[in-house]
């Protein structure tokens, strides 16, 4: 199965510098991707697919974090504008900043009204190249399976259609979000003995890579703040966590997770 055009999955893009997509580690994350979002594989197979695409994902990333603080300016803090688009673009956005930040970058949510026109949502992503890129491949995977899974999930009669959708991919999320934690964890417990060439610890050169996103981030925009939480009506929100299990890695128990979005 081929990969599809990212932008044809949630609409357009902008960015400052440029992002290496290329490399043999890359391609394999894409591969098992495919695999997952192809219509013909099992709920089962696409959950294997997509676990351990997460974990080379978490990997790649300690692997790149590294190799760049041996050779400052080889992965420097980029960012790019992603519009969402209808329907459900606020949704899709929020899934967006999820998986940001989960893969350590940071996002603002910015939205822009006007008279007798649908809201407008898009997302602005800070990060150094290779998470941007970390993110860039997972996000564009999860929202085709979650829209895949969501258009076969069958709308309880007495419920309204958008209400659910809404919260199903609340659930989602909140999954995504969990399962991200877990192998980022994974791969920085692993990683935890490796240092850099000049002998500074993987946890430092993480903790150097945050500071400079955030600088980033509140550079232009020093007055974001915490969005509030969303209030979602729907019944859905179950059903969505556990595809969301069944999307990403698994075996885990239906618990809820924080939101940490910003509002631009």
């Amino acid at each position: 199965m081929s990969q599809p055009d990212p932008m044809s999955q949630y609409g357009s893009m902008s960015q400052s510098g440029s992002m290496s997509q290329s490399g043999p580690m890359l391609a394999k994350i894409r591969k098992l991707l495919a695999k997952a979002e192809d219509a013909a594989s099992s709920p089962q197979e696409a959950e294997t697919y997509t676990a351990k695409a997460a974990q080379l994902i978490a990997d790649y990333g300690i692997d790149a974090a590294l190799l760049a603080a041996d050779a400052p300016g080889s992965d420097r803090v980029a960012d790019r504008v992603v519009k969402l688009d209808a329907p459900y673009a606020r949704d899709k956005a929020q899934l967006l900043c999820d998986i940001a930040l989960g893969l350590r970058c940071r996002a603002v949510l910015r939205r822009r009204s006007a008279p007798d026109t649908p809201t407008e949502f898009s997302v602005h992503l800070f990060g150094h190249e290779s998470d941007l890129a970390r993110t860039d491949l997972l996000f564009t995977s999860l929202l085709m399976q979650s829209t895949q899974r969501l258009a076969t999930t069958p709308v309880p009669a007495w419920e309204h259609k958008a209400a659910f959708r809404r919260s199903w991919q609340a659930g989602f999320r909140m999954s995504i979000s969990r399962r991200l934690a877990e192998a980022e964890a994974r791969a920085q417990e692993t990683a935890a003995d490796r240092t850099t060439q000049g002998g500074r610890a993987t946890g430092l050169v993480l903790a150097d890579r945050s500071v400079e996103v955030e600088a980033s981030l509140r550079g232009a925009y020093p007055l974001a703040q915490q969005a509030r939480p969303r209030t979602l009506s729907g019944s859905g929100i179950r059903d969505g966590y556990l595809a969301g299990v069944q999307a990403d890695i698994g075996e885990t128990r239906l618990r809820g997770a924080r939101a940490a979005l910003h509002s631009g």
